[in-house]
């Protein structure tokens, strides 16, 4: 099967793009990658009236260091990030959980802007960045606001993210030297959506400790009280019922989902914990 019909717009820089989306009162989509919204195009999962190609701009591209964060233009590639390793201090976890997406010919073109506004459940920036406690930068006719990466995402498929608006950025804050984390998925084989995920951050010196789970049927979940035994150093390493116990509060999973989550949480506390 073929997309529908549309049509296709460059713009020049993000106002331009911006004023596209806003004239087509929500008929039109914004492409980046195309990785994920290609194939949705070819179903007809989706069929916009407009694509607005922001892959080229130069204003989404860059990677910049803010001091205590490092701003992420919304359409730098997996593979971008993967291949920073050594150039990012404090985004060690970045780089890793980059070089776990999928294939590297997807890395190629897949971006963490478009990984983020696409949404699915099961993808690794959601999880990822709210584990990291990341911001996510939203631009439209009214100027610029800021999302928590956490709340990005309303429902599977569904954000924050306004018709007339472009994801322009992610900022991500720096670990320290003392910090660890530890980001683990389960896929029938690799470079397959995962069937359960779990990340968890421990950065003592930025007083921070954040465990989510991934790949449920909505957002990222956070593990708020988990995540308060171990700031609280109750928990101090990785525990098969911590996990299990932590999971059991999740909705909307079956007994399988639920070992599978606990499984996937405990070898990310495992990571978190290592030496």
């Amino acid at each position: 099967m073929k997309a529908a019909a549309f049509d296709y717009a460059r713009p020049h820089d993000t106002g331009e793009a911006i004023g596209l989306l806003q004239q087509a009162k929500g008929s039109a989509k914004a492409l980046a990658g195309g990785q994920s919204l290609g194939p949705m195009l070819n179903l007809r999962l989706a069929r916009p009236g407009l694509l607005v190609d922001i892959s080229r701009l130069e204003e989404l591209r860059g990677i910049e260091d803010t001091g205590d964060a490092w701003r992420i233009g919304a359409a730098v590639t997996h593979s971008e990030i993967e291949d920073a390793n050594g150039a990012l201090k404090g985004g060690e976890m970045l780089i890793e959980v980059a070089g776990g997406i999928a294939y590297r010919a997807v890395r190629n073109r897949g971006t963490i802007g478009g990984s983020l506004a696409h949404a699915d459940p099961a993808a690794d920036w959601p999880l990822a960045l709210a584990a990291l406690g990341a911001e996510v930068v939203l631009r439209g006719p009214d100027g610029e606001r800021r999302v928590p990466a956490a709340g990005l995402m309303k429902a599977a498929f569904t954000t924050e993210i306004a018709d007339d608006e472009i994801l322009t950025a992610v900022l991500v804050p720096k670990l320290s030297a003392a910090a660890r984390f530890g980001y683990f998925k389960f896929c029938r084989k690799t470079g397959e959506f995962p069937e359960a995920s779990a990340a968890a951050v421990i950065d003592p010196e930025r007083d921070a400790t954040r465990v989510f789970l991934g790949a449920l049927p909505g957002p990222p979940r956070p593990l708020p009280a988990l995540a308060r035994r171990i700031s609280e150093g109750d928990l101090t390493g990785p525990s098969r019922d911590a996990a299990a116990e932590a999971v059991a509060g999740v909705a909307d999973l079956d007994p399988i989902e639920r070992r599978m989550h606990a499984g996937a949480l405990l070898r990310a506390l495992e990571r978190a914990f290592a030496p």
